[in-house]
């Protein structure tokens, strides 16, 4: 077989060969002594043909198939004229370049399309001096432009340059044979080299137009010597590109290849192709996953991209993850809600005691989905307590009385708005909010979503988190709530949000409205006792490794850790003190030395050493110018004393005691009532303006503010002033006006029990606060004498003794005053 194709070349080159010889034979026209030719005129276009070189023509025309004829029966050459614009089919004399070549045209072969197609071979040029014809062909006379042969020192210097140059554009273009450059090397004539450079490079149609013109054989070279330049820079900088790809496409089928080969080894060990293998499986777990349509879509056009990517790719990565997300959001997973309130009920009263206002709005809740199941819209409720009341426990008992899954966040801290919606997929180590991260870790689209801590959110430069809870806390919006990761809606509207906070304050308003606000108010001493006994110390006992010894604490050692041990709201530490007690009998059993069984009040300050704290108690007689006022803090009621001392001075009123801006302009409006009573309650209006009045309140480290002191500061001050005692069974809270009235004030239910615990038996209450007392015990209420009052007689007939038991102070006379001051200056002489 190659043997007939190397057969066939040979008689096609000497086919070529014999065609090439008989353009040889035709000889030139024969000039006048002028230089003047006679010859037939055939028009080139998109075609320039120079001296001594073949080149193939196509005739189409049929004045030149006619003008080719007239050449070949009289064996002449013609002169080929170059059209200027090659798009003119019937040229004009005038459409001519005026320099033409004189050249020989070989056998007219016809060729498929009608057109015929020879060898020319270029002769001389010549210069058109006139037409004689110009139908059917043209015919013309034209001078030879003889050339020199010859070169001079500075022609041979641009041949050799352009050998040069010529010989670097034979090696970088392989469209140029070799053999050109050897070819060029044996012509000595400097405007045969020029033409013979400028036939082998492909250079446009204008750019031979414009060598052909140029006569002077040195000029021509000049030319070709620049043109060398250029294409010699233009075929390095593509012989470097093409080096570049060829070393980066070498690097690929490298790769491939090793791959491929990483491939086979690993079916022949049967792991077969991991990356095709993980892209099958992660297609099936798309299908299987009953995504909804949009997710399903998302997921599938991202694992089409994935499939078309290399394995070693950066974004495989991130792509791989942002599909396991998609598949693992709970997008249509739902557990099956109870629906039983009595079993609620009896769930929520087993895990806490107390509570009544937050266990009844769950058991609402829970009895209205019953009856209208197709409700979809969840509570947000917002738990609001000092810490240690119950608040995360109690999510996690509705979570069960539901049969919901529980999961908690804590908010405490977070400062960046990343933290709740996500980043970014751009940016490296991405990752959805804490939102969709907990949602993943539920498992189901309608778990108790505890966001523990609201309060405690805090806003800088990286955004403020608070605002992008907006969207998850709200109803309306947060059935397509949108992750900065995700970048698709996800359904937040199934989910029964829980928030939890210790103050309200902190809280920005827009956020607070979206939440159902119920308030954990704390213990009293009595729930307390009731905690310890139900919850706290089985739980205790059995954490410690008690339980054979049926270790027991009688209600006067628990009374006691309240009262002297303890100091809050909750319960956590009185927990802690149950467990180190639990923990030393434990010690002692261990170390097999007695140990007690039932745990007494005299047994609690060996085990836990001095009281730390000292309750409150009543006075022990009445005194003048000291009242029990009633106060709330975090950590419950407790009694405070008010003292007023009345002494020589300026009228001033002075209030120490670490006391705040509201409960010194009580102070001030106390001061003015009596200044308006005076004259009814028998005081001197001298007092006022040239004695000081002393308020101060103990334990002056602690801050203290509010108005609820206001009818206790004014009975305090009239006990001074008038020396009329107050009694000490007697503790009183309510706000006072300039004109004695008594308004209501807040923690009721604490001050009522903190009265009760110091012993007191009567408490003065604001008359509108006696709808507060629902939640007092009955017991505290029938020990407790409560008298409401309006205004501020009333209290004051209550709380003072009807007689003065010390003389009134009383401002000193003038003349006494001088008197005093002869008898200072008689003395000093």
């Amino acid at each position: 077989m190659n043997n007939d194709w190397n057969e066939q070349d040979d008689n096609f080159n000497l086919a070529l060969s014999q065609r090439t010889e008989e353009l040889y034979r035709v000889p030139n026209h024969e000039a006048g002594e002028d230089g003047i030719i006679e010859a037939v005129v055939l028009p080139l276009r998109d075609l320039v043909v120079f001296p001594r070189m073949v080149s193939p023509i196509f005739v189409g025309r049929e004045a030149s198939l006619l003008a080719v004829q007239e050449a070949q029966a009289k064996n002449q050459t013609v002169i080929g004229l170059v059209q200027k614009d090659p798009e003119i089919e019937d040229p004009k004399p005038a459409d001519f370049l005026t320099i033409g070549v004189e050249m020989a045209v070989g056998r007219l072969l016809s060729m498929p399309d009608g057109s015929s197609s020879a060898l020319v071979q270029g002769r001389r040029r010549v210069e058109i001096v006139d037409f004689v014809r110009t139908r059917p062909y043209m015919k013309a006379h034209a001078r030879v432009i003889f050339e020199p042969t010859t070169a001079d020192r500075q022609t041979q210097a641009l041949m050799r340059s352009a050998l040069d140059l010529f010989d670097r554009c034979v090696q970088l273009d392989r469209a140029i044979p070799e053999e050109a450059h050897l070819f060029a090397m044996n012509i000595a004539e400097p405007g045969w080299l020029a033409d013979m450079i400028a036939t082998s490079l492909s250079l446009n149609y204008e750019a031979k137009q414009s060598l052909l013109t140029l006569l002077d054989p040195r000029g021509r070279l000049q030319a070709v010597n620049k043109i060398l330049a250029q294409e010699v820079d233009v075929l390095e900088l593509e012989d470097e590109i093409h080096s570049r790809v060829q070393n980066e496409v070498d690097k690929s089928q490298r790769e491939f290849y090793l791959r491929e080969q990483m491939r086979q080894i690993q079916n022949e060990l049967g792991e077969g192709d991991i990356f095709t293998r993980d892209a099958t499986e992660l297609k099936k777990k798309i299908e299987a996953a009953n995504l909804p349509d949009e997710p399903k879509s998302v997921a599938l056009k991202e694992l089409e991209r994935l499939n078309q990517m290399p394995p070693m790719a950066p974004e495989v990565g991130i792509i791989r993850t942002y599909i396991d997300w998609i598949v693992d959001l709970p997008w249509n997973k739902s557990t099956p809600d109870n629906l039983d309130v009595k079993h609620a009920a009896k769930i929520l009263e087993r895990d806490h005691y107390g509570l009544k206002k937050a266990k009844e709005r769950i058991l609402e809740y829970i009895a209205v989905r019953s009856l209208k199941p197709k409700k979809e819209r969840q509570p947000i409720l917002c738990f609001v307590g000092p810490p240690g009341t119950g608040k995360t426990s109690l999510g996690r008992s509705i979570a069960e009385a539901l049969g919901r899954k529980f999961v908690r966040v804590s908010l405490g801290g977070v400062r960046d708005e990343a933290e709740i919606r996500g980043h970014r997929r751009t940016y490296i180590g991405a990752l959805p909010g804490r939102i969709l991260q907990t949602m993943k870790r539920a498992g189901t689209a309608n778990p108790l979503f505890m966001l523990d801590e609201i309060d405690k959110l805090y806003s800088d430069f990286r955004g403020d988190p608070a605002s992008a809870m907006l969207e998850v806390l709200d109803p309306e919006q947060n059935y397509a709530f949108s992750d900065h990761y995700l970048e698709m809606p996800f359904d937040l509207s199934k989910v029964m949000f829980v928030t939890t906070a210790n103050y309200l304050g902190s809280i920005p308003s827009p956020l607070l409205d979206r939440m159902e606000v119920i308030e954990f108010p704390g213990y009293i001493e009595e729930e307390k006792l009731e905690i310890a006994n139900r919850y706290l110390i089985p739980r205790q006992i059995e954490e410690n490794g008690v339980t054979d010894i049926g270790l027991t604490f009688e209600t006067g050692a628990l009374q006691r850790i309240i009262r002297e041990y303890t100091f809050e709201a909750g319960v956590r530490n009185l927990e802690r003190e149950i467990g180190r007690i639990a923990r030393k009998v434990a010690r002692l059993k261990a170390e097999e030395k007695k140990y007690p069984t039932a745990i007494t009040a005299d047994m609690i300050e060996k085990f836990l050493d001095p009281p730390q704290y000292i309750p409150p108690e009543m006075e022990k007689k009445d005194e003048v110018g000291v009242v029990q006022s009633l106060a709330w803090t975090e950590n419950g009621g407790e009694i405070m004393p008010v003292e007023v001392a009345v002494l020589e001075g300026k009228g001033s009123l002075q209030m120490t005691g670490q006391i705040g801006d509201i409960m010194q302009e009580s102070g001030q409006a106390a001061l003015t009532y009596i200044k308006s009573r005076a004259a009814a309650l028998n005081v001197d209006m001298e007092v006022f303006e040239r004695m000081d009045i002393h308020l101060h309140m103990p334990e002056g480290a602690i801050p203290k503010d509010g108005p609820s002191a206001g009818i206790t500061i004014a009975t305090a001050m009239i006990s001074a002033l008038t020396g009329r005692p107050v009694y000490r069974h007697i503790g009183m809270t309510g706000e006072i006006t300039l004109r004695g009235r008594v308004l209501p004030i807040g923690g009721v239910r604490e001050k009522v029990l903190a009265a009760h615990r110091a012993g007191l038996k009567v408490v003065l209450l604001p008359e509108k606060n006696l709808k507060d007392l629902h939640d007092v015990p009955k017991t505290v209420k029938s020990e407790l004498k409560i008298i409401p009052v309006t205004h501020m007689d009333q209290v004051v007939d209550v709380a003072l003794a009807p007689e003065a038991v010390i003389e009134p102070p009383r401002p000193r006379k003038r003349n006494e005053e001088t008197s005093e001051a002869q008898t200072t200056e008689e003395n000093s002489e």
